[in-house]
């Protein structure tokens, strides 16, 4: 069983920045692509940013110019660095792994942009 841990989140004032982090237990073969996803409360889960296999990256337009994915070559890590941090952006963070098996989701971690 695949597990991903993330790591990173937390309070940030607004202006701020923070890195999430996302590790797999083990490699995932036949990724298609990466991402981290957010969710609000009452609300369903929603696209924050993906890179796909082919290094490919995708971002909420809310989110452009202030977040940056990235990975590691061996596709087991990937980053979310979030710059610019606003109160909207409050919420729990999911990272995601696509392969043809399937999808796998972190647990899920808090970030909260207050000051």
């Amino acid at each position: 069983q695949v597990q991903l841990v993330e790591s990173g989140g937390g309070l940030v004032q607004p202006g701020g920045s923070l890195r999430l982090s996302c590790a797999a237990s083990r490699s995932i073969p036949n990724i298609i692509a990466m991402g981290w996803y957010r969710q609000y409360p009452g609300k369903q889960r929603e696209l924050v940013a993906t890179m796909s296999a082919g290094d490919n990256t995708n971002y909420a337009d809310a989110v452009k110019g202030r977040f940056t994915i990235s990975r590691d070559n061996a596709k087991t890590t990937v980053n979310l660095q979030m710059n610019n941090l606003k109160p909207e952006d409050t919420a729990v963070y999911y990272c995601n792994f696509h392969s043809f098996l399937g999808h796998y989701w972190g647990q899920g971690t808090q970030v909260t942009v207050s000051s």
